[in-house]
């Protein structure tokens, strides 16, 4: 019976254990637990989601509360429009995040950054190109492009002299977005090293609509990729995402001609997450019915998450003057219309809830939105239950290797 250790994902003459760890943001995939992934031979993910509120955190810099004194003029206006970030910043901040995690690294596996295009910064190119940019100055492994089609994206790296050295991979629920995007570079004679199928399962934001994503399913999609890619006569990695839980889930794809398989649920509970740890307990103690998908991102993309999640409902005042990465090009943002809608209904009201849309910015800085994966009710079962009532929190390490050694569906429980 194979595992996950029979198998290598290969970029050219380098080999790895094909466990990728996702990119979870904001700062849940931390570096430490990014860092650890790479030591063990895998791909480790970290996240350029809201990276200067996640350099405050690491480095104590001091980038929201400067960009907040500086718009704090706005605060009371529901124009967002001239609320813009600071280029120069907005480099130095990635440049530490990712350059501090690369000084870190140890070990023989690769550190790669996902990056999220629907993070449009009321200047969605130019803040993009600045993050792509800035993510290779600072020596970063791999760019793994997520949360929409990149269709320039490539043609916003092509002039930086690491374009053709770094790994660039893109996250894609459908052929049709992939077909979309090669069709897009092929004019820059430069292919993605990676593909990343995500399937309906995962956690966070979907590739798929409201109401079908429960039509789709993972293997089918992965199938009909492979098959494009082979008519194509395109060589390029595939690697399945959203579901993936056990050791043998993995094996499955593996043995079907995919590279790698990308994994994050699991790692949501281990002591290098960066969830806080009450966090990290109702994920334990998540049932099945307590997961739903909805439609509350301000991003127009569905969201797995858990239903108590104090980000559903909640009525706070948009914080664009700190933070606003889901402003438009033109300073525009779902939230800010549904909230202004709640205030018009209720002038009277001290408090007011907003159930359709939520500050995305403000609650997942806050770890208040409790994205997760399908399974993640299955995740007490993966640990032993402590004597108050609570989970055993588990190790990187732990549950790298489980996925790397375990057979048959087998889960290892913690020594």
């Amino acid at each position: 019976m194979k595992r996950v250790d029979d198998f290598r994902l290969r970029f050219g003459n380098k080999e790895l254990v094909p466990i990728v760890l996702g990119g979870m943001g904001v700062d849940i995939s931390t570096a430490e637990l990014a860092l650890e992934c790479a030591r063990l031979g895998g791909v480790g993910h970290i996240s350029d989601a809201m990276v200067p509120s996640v350099s405050d955190r690491r480095f104590h810099t001091k980038f929201i509360a400067n960009k907040t004194k500086l718009y704090k003029y706005n605060v009371e206006s529901s124009d967002k429009s001239l609320i813009h970030f600071d280029l120069g910043q907005l480099a130095e901040a990635t440049r530490m995040h990712v350059g501090r995690t690369m000084e870190a690294k140890r070990g023989d596996g690769m550190i790669f950054v996902n990056c999220m295009e629907k993070l449009t910064m009321n200047g969605p190119r130019e803040t993009l190109r600045v993050r792509l940019a800035s993510a290779l100055d600072a020596g970063v492994d791999g760019i793994t492009l997520s949360a929409g089609l990149h269709l320039g994206s490539f043609g916003l790296m092509e002039d930086h002299p690491r374009f053709r050295d770094a790994k660039l991979g893109i996250i894609v629920s459908s052929v049709r977005a992939l077909q979309l995007f090669l069709r897009k570079s092929a004019r820059l004679e430069r292919l993605p090293d990676y593909v990343v199928v995500e399937g309906p399962l995962a956690g966070g934001h979907l590739g798929f609509g409201i109401d079908d994503w429960a039509k789709y399913d993972l293997r089918t999609i992965v199938t009909e990729v492979q098959a494009h890619l082979a008519a194509e006569q395109l060589d390029i990695p595939v690697i399945p995402a959203g579901g993936v839980f056990t050791g043998s889930d993995a094996v499955s794809y593996l043995e079907t001609g995919s590279a790698a398989v990308q994994v994050a649920t699991r790692f949501t509970v281990t002591q290098e997450c960066g969830l806080p740890a009450k966090v990290k307990q109702e994920y334990f103690r998540a049932r099945e019915e307590d997961i739903e998908v909805n439609t509350i991102s301000p991003t127009g993309y569905p969201m797995r998450m858990l239903k108590n999640s104090p980000a559903i409902g909640a009525g706070g005042r948009p914080n664009c003057e700190a933070y606003g990465y889901l402003l438009d090009a033109s300073g525009n943002c779902s939230y800010i219309d549904a909230y202004n809608r709640e205030v018009l209904a209720h002038p009277d009201a001290k408090k007011i809830s907003v159930m359709d849309k939520t500050c995305l910015c403000t609650h997942m800085r806050a770890y208040d939105c409790w994205t997760c994966g399908h399974y993640t009710y299955r995740l007490k079962d993966t640990t032993h239950r402590n004597d108050d009532g609570s989970y055993r929190v588990l190790s990187a390490e732990h549950v790298f290797q489980d996925y790397q050694f375990s057979t048959d569906h087998r889960i290892a429980l913690p020594a």
